[in-house]
């Protein structure tokens, strides 16, 4: 079926469908020709990674509403032992193996008595919540990674994560963050471009705050994708680089990276053996919610939780949010771990010997390196954590700002339609030939940067290869078109 044939009014008409290679510099025109490839295809990845994490920066203060039940306990002067906390769990849900871990009650909530369950996928977890003062059990829930997720939380981040696919599902996060860093990237040269030609006195409208009032609705359009572009382009590249790290491939290249410099997160040693070393590793501490850490521990060999926490509060684990492991090995050390990644930093970790009650070896954030502590303040961020309220609306202003650029770019696309055309037409993509125009050392810098790009973030030199191989396809077949056919 053909779209009928129409027409802009002169106050509406868009701009030419391409630009000649020739009326700009052969960088920006590369630019612009890789912007929009990028927007065309990759935009419908971004769109859903921007909307889903906005969804599950907010999910915190959904997941206390939906959850308030489990998540309320009474505030006694003198609440229960956690051992007997422990134990009204067990009797309440007829289990008798050993919690995988406890996580004790912070002012007014419960404590998370948490069992390992076969019957569960990898990284979740059976958590019994007890009320601290009662002893009773006012919830009964699954719970995801390190962060403890609850079922709607969970839900909204395995969207985020791999659209409900499972593994095969991941490259489409993949996808997606290793784009949008090359996107901001390219929309910042562009938009440099667009600085130095305006006149001075115009500058802001249309690229600092958007133009409203431009005569083309094109126009109109462009300015807002590209204002709020340049204002959220920080933001776009923090998520960017940080959402690699739970990437599959990239993300293995960068652990790879991080080991080989020796940036990796200093490893607790729970061996009661002198001879046993801890051996040192990278630790992916706040990603459980992506990746996927070691199953806890299904068993314990003795011990209190009340002696064990208690001589973890006297070696300086202060923080009122802990997880308290068990162990299943007489010769093996519990742990009692801060788990408050919101600022300042609580994330210590000691190993307590249940026999006796005393430290055995011990974590502190505060001799982390340089890197081991960005990369701690660098998930914390990206989950919405590290800066409380401040953190989540900023992530959810820069993920709506970043799906509302990719719903902009595509009606720019659609705006540049050829109008006139018998049936139905998008707009074209800007004008190729530009490698042509590049200088020798140009295009061996270019390569360059390909290649090692494409190395290092796998899936990300996969498409961009696609890219190019559809563009010749394409490009192909337009020569074919406009050849004149033999007489």
């Amino acid at each position: 079926m053909s779209a009928p044939t129409t027409s802009h009014p002169a106050s509406q008409s868009p701009p030419p469908t391409s630009t000649p290679p020739s009326s700009r510099g052969w960088g920006t025109a590369l630019l612009l020709r890789l912007h929009f490839y990028i927007g065309v295809f990759v935009g419908p990845f971004l769109l859903v990674a921007a909307l889903s994490g906005a969804a599950y920066a907010l999910s915190p203060q959904l997941e206390r509403i939906v959850y308030a039940q489990a998540l309320t306990g009474t505030t006694p002067e003198t609440p229960l032992s956690l051992d007997a906390q422990v134990a009204a769990a067990q009797a309440a849900t007829g289990l008798e193996v050993a919690p995988a871990a406890v996580r004790p009650a912070d002012d007014g909530g419960t404590t998370r008595v948490i069992f390992a369950d076969s019957a569960l996928g990898e990284s979740e977890h059976r958590a019994v919540f007890v009320d601290p003062g009662t002893g009773d059990v006012v919830g009964d829930l699954t719970v995801y990674g390190s962060s403890g997720s609850l079922p709607v939380r969970t839900a909204i981040a395995q969207i985020h994560r791999s659209l409900l696919l499972g593994e095969p599902g991941r490259i489409y996060s993949e996808l997606a963050a290793s784009w949008l860093g090359v996107i901001a990237l390219s929309g910042l040269g562009l938009w440099g471009f667009r600085w130095r030609r305006a006149r001075p006195g115009r500058r802001a409208r249309g690229l600092l705050v958007p133009d409203a009032k431009a005569p083309h609705r094109y126009r109109r359009i462009l300015s807002f994708h590209a204002a709020t572009g340049v204002w959220l382009a920080v933001g776009c590249l923090f998520l960017s680089a940080t959402g690699l790290t739970w990437s599959p491939y990239a993300g293995a290249n960068v652990t790879d990276l991080r080991a080989t410099m020796g940036w990796t997160t200093p490893v607790l040693g729970k061996s009661l053996d002198p001879a046993q070393a801890p051996a040192s590793g990278v630790e992916h501490t706040g990603h459980g919610d992506h990746d996927h850490a070691a199953m806890l521990e299904a068993a314990f060999s003795g011990g209190s939780f009340d002696a064990v926490l208690a001589a973890a509060r006297d070696a300086g684990i202060d923080a009122s949010l802990v997880e308290i492991k068990p162990t299943a090995e007489p010769a093996t050390a519990w742990s009692v771990a801060e788990i408050d990644r919101s600022w300042p930093t609580q994330v210590d970790t000691v190993a307590v010997d249940a026999a006796t009650d005393t430290v055995t070896d011990q974590v502190r954030f505060a001799d982390y390196g340089i890197m081991a502590k960005l990369a701690q303040w660098g998930v914390a961020a990206h989950m919405g954590v590290l800066f409380g309220v401040v953190n989540q609306v900023l992530l959810a202003v820069t993920a709506l700002g970043l799906a509302a650029m990719v719903v902009w770019g595509y009606l720019m696309w659609w705006r540049r339609r050829p109008t006139r055309a018998a049936g139905l037409a998008f707009g074209a993509a800007p004008a190729r030939g530009n490698l042509r125009r590049v200088p020798w050392p140009g295009l061996i810098g270019i390569a360059g940067v390909t290649v090692t790009l494409g190395v290092f973030f796998p899936l990300l030199g996969i498409s961009l290869a696609a890219f190019l191989a559809l563009d010749l396809i394409l490009g192909a077949m337009t020569a074919r078109r406009s050849r004149p056919s033999a007489s």
